[in-house]
């Protein structure tokens, strides 16, 4: 009867193996952007050193950590930079993983714009170009959007590849974010300003045998609300 009862694991573990090779589970990929720092929606941080998250900023780190704790996350990339370090460092708290630095989902290399006021930017029809049609774009001595979208999306399908089956979380930034999603979702680039992805905010992509679905865009259920004034 033992021998019996074992043989018939053995095949339901068998079976399960088999439904496992035929339908593998998705890879959930879970894409936020940094929180908030002091040039966010005022100037063009880019690639500029040593721009750390506020305490607005940190708060929104620890309140979508809290959201994450009881995630399966096995693996945490980031940017270099430091206020997507900062962000990625706050969220892997609970989770005791090591931050892994991924170049190829840093800023967009924005040129002779880092550092200048988004406010006197909007004057130039460069900037206009960047909002109707990316594609067409490239910023002045920087890089082009649709080569920022291809090295993104390129350092993702890497993450991806190395992670079958699992959830891993990255840290990066709004336009190269909106630049990846648009193409998971089959949206032309030249579209990509239609999305939005606040600080703080998660995106979730499953990819699955048949292709990545865009399954949750800008969440941002966690961040605090403003305290009345």
């Amino acid at each position: 009867m033992v021998q019996e009862e074992n043989t018939s694991k053995n095949n339901n573990n068998h079976s399960d193996n088999n439904e496992e090779a035929k339908h593998p589970k998705p890879t959930t990929l879970l894409v936020v952007r940094h929180a908030l720092n002091d040039w966010v929606g005022d100037k063009l941080a880019g690639w500029t050193p040593d721009v750390h998250l506020n305490d607005k900023g940190r708060a929104q780190a620890e309140a979508l950590a809290a959201r994450l704790a009881d995630k399966p996350i096995t693996a945490i990339y980031s940017s270099p930079l430091e206020r997507a370090v900062e962000t990625a460092q706050i969220i892997a708290g609970p989770h005791n993983l090591k931050i892994q630095i991924r170049e190829g989902v840093g800023e967009v290399h924005y040129g002779e714009w880092t550092g200048q006021s988004i406010k006197e930017l909007a004057k130039e029809d460069a900037w206009r170009v960047v909002q109707f049609y990316p594609s067409g774009a490239r910023f002045p001595g920087g890089e082009a959007i649709r080569e920022m979208q291809t090295r993104a999306v390129a350092d993702l399908d890497a993450i991806v590849a190395a992670h079958p089956s699992e959830t891993v979380l990255v840290v990066s930034h709004a336009d190269v974010i909106k630049a990846a999603l648009a193409h998971y979702a089959g949206l032309h680039l030249d579209l990509f300003q239609r999305l939005v992805v606040s600080p703080a905010s998660v995106s979730v992509v499953a990819f699955t045998p048949m292709g990545p679905r865009l399954i949750g865009l800008n969440d941002v259920a966690h961040i605090p609300e403003e305290e009345p004034e």
